[in-house]
């Protein structure tokens, strides 16, 4: 008989909290070890030039350590997982004092000895009956189950048959198939407990698991591709067009939904602040679009950064601008989305460009040359005079470093910084070559599958060698180095663009499409860096289509040609299905055959074709097609000489 059984609840609740508290102190050992033993390199904090000392030691100082892990998630995560984790001992020690799962004990069960005389057992089941009877406990589940429970033991140890099915099964009923009891504490059958049970019932069902179904909902449902919000999507898919310029792209970064909450104005003297920030930037910002408060303030912070002015902003708003910066790679990656949803090349170009002025702190007008160490507006003009002169940073890298120009007023340290960059900075080759993969034929016909394989070879590295964090002193966060491959047409529409995040030394890409109609057509192709100023990379790719007629005419083999003639797998089905009928319609019609005569008997291939023809019949009128849809004129008639 079921019942309610503690130990088997204890084994049910130890397995639901195990299923929690095992992946939970998972992933909080990883965040601490995380905090307490990472390296610097796992979290980016390294300084190869000094320039990059302040940014690491920033890192080290929000990348370690417990304060790293004082979010609300975690915390409330922590703390659940602790009180769930002293639950799991407190029901392992019960299990291990009294983990047995509840059997049918009649001794027990009358509360008496065991091997008890017949008298002794009669005293004890007119106690217990009396005790537990329904009608001295109604309304009470608990003691009615008792009372049957204690009937069952009293019947076990007095009826002969009952009595030799318990000493030999452990049941009075006979052999079980197996030992069922229900895996709920026993005071859920208190009526004393009634009330709370169905309080603690309500709230679950009805308040707590609604909440956490509607939480989750409304959070996830917010958030796109790339963790973008959708609002942010929106946003940009109104902002964004064939048109947009780089210098307007700030302002539409600020607006991104994620930074709208933060970027509010709290008090006059944020809106003061702004204001006076404001007038630094003003001559190199593009006119506003919008007013709004929030779009105002982002838009002022990201020029103060892109103009290298964060300095004068407070630690409130530097904190503010932090958190743009933190989320703006991803953003930025959005934006270029919504441009290739929008086939529109050069304002995905543009974000690109967008992408590399926000990582190294730079805007249009300043020169490529302030990547480099300690270099100022005054050290790039010098180099851009005289001879060996170098207005981009291309050119002032092949210059030897004996000879680099602008060092004049630098230190040692200083000098070393600025001839290590230069190592660190990207050196590329691109290779392309246009075709159809797996086809001997090297000319492309129209509707081949067009391939345009790209091969970017890091020149800076060794063989084996990874590519480097980005050398990005002002951008607060470490940045892998990564380039976008853009395939456009000379009207300027998209055909593919793909963001190649592989470190390698040798990095293969491949662009997929369909080759247009007959004729010669010119791409470009369009290889630029996430992170640095001046390396792009473009050329034009050509393309010479055949006409398809041209190709050699496509004959089918024979026993390809057979198939065709070949039943389907349903039709093979149905011929089974049927055979019964068809041999007893065979059968009454072969008197009548068998008395005329000059008949021609059909061959084994035109009986097949005739089976198969009632086979299609009987599927055409099972799918309730009234259509006449059977063509006989292929099947040859029966006929007489």
């Amino acid at each position: 008989m079921l019942q309610y059984d503690d130990s088997a609840f204890f084994f049910v609740a130890l397995s639901f909290i195990t299923i929690y508290i095992v992946p939970s102190w998972y992933n909080i050992i990883k965040k601490l070890r995380v905090a307490l033993f990472s390296s610097d390199e796992d979290i980016g904090a390294i300084s190869r030039t000094s320039a990059e000392k302040k940014k690491a030691a920033d890192l080290k100082k929000s990348g370690k350590g417990l304060k790293t892990l004082n979010s609300p998630g975690f915390i409330v995560n922590f703390i659940i997982t602790v009180i769930l984790s002293i639950v799991f001992l407190w029901l392992y020690v019960s299990v291990q004092s009294n983990g047995e799962v509840n059997s049918f004990d009649p001794f027990t069960i009358l509360d008496i000895d065991t091997g008890s005389e017949l008298k002794e057992i009669k005293k004890a089941y007119k106690k217990m009956s009396l005790k537990y009877h329904p009608d001295k406990n109604p309304n009470n589940p608990a003691a009615e189950a008792m009372f049957m429970m204690v009937a069952k033991a009293y019947e076990s140890l007095t009826d002969p048959t009952a009595k030799e099915n318990y000493e030999k099964y452990g049941n009075p009923d006979g052999k079980q198939s197996l030992a069922v009891s229900i895996g709920l504490p026993e005071f859920l059958l208190n009526t004393d407990n009634r009330n709370l049970v169905l309080l603690t019932y309500l709230i679950f069902m009805v308040i707590v698991i609604p909440f956490a179904v509607w939480s989750y909902y409304s959070n996830s449902s917010k958030f796109g591709e790339k963790d973008v919000m959708y609002d942010t999507y929106a946003w940009f898919h109104h902002n964004l067009n064939e048109h947009t310029l780089t210098k307007t792209l700030p302002e539409v970064l600020a607006g991104s939904a994620e930074f709208r909450e933060r970027n509010m104005p709290k008090s006059a003297a944020d809106k003061q602040e702004i204001g006076q920030v404001l007038a630094k930037v003003k001559s190199q910002m593009q006119k506003p679009t919008y007013t709004h408060p929030v779009v105002m303030k982002g838009n002022v912070l990201l020029h103060a950064h892109l103009t290298r002015q964060s300095d004068v902003l407070s630690a409130a708003s530097q904190e503010d601008l932090q958190f743009m910066l933190r989320y703006s790679s991803s953003l930025i990656d959005a934006m270029i989305s919504v441009c290739k949803h929008q086939e529109s090349l050069k304002s995905a170009l543009n974000c690109i460009k967008f992408g590399q002025y926000v990582a190294q702190g730079m805007w249009m007008k300043d020169s490529e040359l302030l990547q480099l160490p300690h270099f100022t507006e005054a050290e790039a003009g010098h180099c851009a005079k005289g001879k060996p002169s170098a207005k981009t940073i291309v050119q002032y890298i092949d210059i030897p470093n004996e000879t680099k120009k602008g060092l004049k007023d630098f230190s040692t340290e200083q000098k070393e910084d600025v001839f290590k960059c230069c190592e660190l900075l990207p050196n590329i080759t691109v290779e392309t070559e246009v075709g159809v993969d797996d086809d001997e034929d090297p000319k492309v016909y129209e509707g081949d599958l067009c391939t345009v394989s790209v091969k970017l070879t890091r020149n800076n590295l060794e063989d084996g060698e990874k590519a480097s964090l980005v050398h990005a002193p002002r951008f607060p966060f470490p940045r892998r180095e990564a380039w976008w491959v853009a395939l456009g047409t000379k009207e300027g529409k998209i055909i593919s663009i793909d963001k190649v995040t592989s470190p390698n030394k040798v990095v293969d890409h491949k662009i997929k499409f369909l080759a247009p109609r007959k004729g010669q057509y010119e791409f470009d192709l369009h290889v630029m860096s996430n992170a640095y100023i001046g390396f792009d990379y473009t050329e034009t790719v050509e393309l010479t289509t055949m006409d398809a007629s041209a190709l050699p005419e496509y004959k089918i083999h024979p026993d390809d040609a057979e198939l065709d003639d070949e039943p389907t797998l349903f039709e093979e089905m149905m011929n089974a299905n049927i055979e019964d009928d068809s041999d007893s319609d065979e059968e009454s019609d072969s008197d009548d055959e068998s008395e005329e005569e000059g008949i021609r008997e059909l061959s084994a291939a035109e009986l097949k074709k005739q089976e198969l023809q009632k086979a299609r019949k009987k599927a055409a009128a099972a799918a309730g097609d009234d259509s006449d849809s059977d063509d006989d004129s292929d099947v040859e008639e029966v006929h007489a000489d």
